[in-house]
């Protein structure tokens, strides 16, 4: 009788313990999966800080658009409220130019760049993903007859 309380006892604990082993495993590979949405003003006021994995939207500010020897491209992207300079090695969505509204995932750099390593762009040209149109709606210079998200 007092051994199979004990053999209950040390498989509860068991399982226990592999449950709690398999959670952190799962929150582990989450964390390392998830990106914040910042805009330019949240950079510039400090919210964001360098080294740590984030997404970025706003408008590419019109002639921002450097390219650089291969396949580096190097553009501004804005809130109308603050700009930051953004660096990508890779290709570029077809519909990327001046004026649209993009995402870019990647980290802040030491010297204030945002390295990107992917941009995103939607396939309507008159898009503008919901996050960035909050944004220039907070910042007062969202205007009517804009394209709506």
């Amino acid at each position: 009788m007092r051994m199979r309380k004990r053999q209950r006892l040390i498989l509860v604990a068991l399982a226990l313990l592999l449950v709690g082993g398999a959670t952190a495993l799962v929150l582990t590979a989450l964390s390392d999966n998830i990106a914040f949405f910042v805009t330019p003003s949240e950079i510039a006021s400090g919210k964001a800080g360098e080294g740590k994995r984030f997404r970025i939207g706003g408008l590419v500010v019109n002639g921002s658009v450097e390219r650089g020897g291969g396949r580096e491209v190097s553009f501004a992207l804005t809130d109308n409220a603050a700009e930051i300079k953004v660096v990508y090695a890779g290709i570029l969505p077809d519909l990327f130019r001046e004026g649209q509204g993009i995402v870019a995932q990647g980290t802040l750099r030491p010297d204030g760049v945002f390295a990107a390593d992917e941009v995103l762009a939607k396939h309507d040209e008159r898009y503008m993903p919901k996050e960035v149109a909050e944004a220039v709606k907070r910042s007062g210079f969202w205007q009517e007859g804009e394209p709506q998200p």
